[in-house]
């Protein structure tokens, strides 16, 4: 009898026993979503439908029509197909038919084709758009490690300057609240499940822009200099300048804002050293993370390092071709194994690192 009652228990709740896990792990903060059970709010605060959502949605009638509809105006518009708008409005619509197909009748389906209508009217019409994603009743907030990595790649200039790297970010935002409306239906392993395609959503998009950086920067018809003594000691002696990050950036930050005093002295006397290279020669500045956390937010936040390194020494005069990418916990220089964390953290912070690579540019 007892053991009937727990199943009893566990089917009334809103969200399974055994997503508990799951849940932990999206990173879940909505207060609504951190309870379970008897009791369990249904308010407006915890996604309640109100009179302001079905005076919105009240003209969607028929998703299947307007489906269709969308799809229709979507193809027709002029323009690349690839822009990073179009790709979004794309990806909500193959949102919505997914949750159609799934017969979810919670809101989201409504959701999704009012966001890609909006999308598809306004390039239409010309209007402005921004990329900012909207707060939806059906959809909270999951892993707020990857939405960090996708303000990261979304405000790195070289993914503007890309269009190849804009459809697969716009998807892996629509997926990301695709995954946000799992959860927040306490459906947190389907939640769970969306988030590898996520992550290799941003992974192309991040990859992809800095492929297009780098194809920028190289020269590829400038005459070739001549070989100098200078340039023949940096092709057989490449030299690696080491930057421990603890002492560069404060805990977790990558921009120049995080950047602390002791960084900047670094970076200054680095960038001054720089100015007197020769300039057959070019810099790799790679960032390099620790083994601990999540795997694509080492990504994102190494290569963050990376990039923001590379323009401090250009604002500060160097001015030797460079690349910056990010290596996440690639190549570690130390390999511990404390299970003290705080011992941990600090034999592992070697690893923590960009290097700047000074090679000779080949002839």
């Amino acid at each position: 009898m007892k053991h009937q009652l727990m199943v009893l228990v566990c089917a009334l709740a809103l969200t399974a026993c055994a997503d508990h896990g799951a849940r932990d792990r999206l990173g879940v903060q909505d207060a609504t979503l951190l309870h379970s059970g008897f009791g369990v709010t249904q308010d407006e605060a915890a996604g309640a439908v109100n009179s302001q959502w079905i005076s919105t949605y009240a003209p969607v009638v028929s998703s299947g029509t307007a489906l269709a509809l969308l799809q229709t105006r979507l193809d027709r518009l002029p323009g690349d197909k690839n822009g990073y708008f179009q790709a979004k409005a794309q990806c909500w619509i193959n949102a919505a038919q997914q949750a159609r197909q799934a017969d979810d009748h919670w809101g989201f389906v409504e959701e999704a084709i009012g966001q890609a209508a909006m999308i598809t009217m306004s390039l239409e019409n010309g209007a402005p758009l921004s990329a900012v994603n909207p707060a939806l009743r059906t959809v909270s907030t999951v892993r707020p490690d990857l939405w960090k990595i996708v303000n990261t790649i979304k405000s790195d200039p070289a993914v503007a300057q890309c269009p190849q790297a804009l459809p697969p970010l716009a998807c892996a935002e629509v997926e990301l609240m695709q995954s946000g409306h799992d959860a927040w239906r306490r459906s947190f392993s389907n939640a769970e499940k969306r988030l590898p395609e996520v992550q290799d959503n941003l992974r192309q998009s991040a990859e992809t822009a800095l492929q297009c950086k780098q194809a920028v920067q190289t020269p590829t018809s400038a005459p070739a200099p001549a070989r100098g003594p200078a340039s023949a000691s940096a092709a057989n002696s490449p030299r690696t300048i080491a930057l421990k990050t603890d002492s560069l950036f404060r805990f977790n930050g990558g921009d120049a804002a995080a950047i602390l005093p002791a960084g900047k002295r670094q970076l200054n006397d680095v960038a001054m050293r720089l100015k007197k290279i020769p300039a057959m020669c070019e810099l790799k500045v790679t960032g390099y993370a620790d083994r601990l956390g999540d795997k694509f937010y080492n990504i994102g936040l190494s290569m963050q390092r990376a990039y923001t390194i590379e323009r401090y020494l250009r604002a500060r005069g160097v001015s030797l071709p460079m690349t910056a990418q990010g290596r996440g916990s690639e190549n570690p220089l130390v390999d511990c194994q404390q299970t003290k964390r705080d011992v941990l953290m600090r034999c592992l912070a070697p690893n923590r690192r960009v290097e700047i690579e000074l090679v000779a540019v080949a002839p």
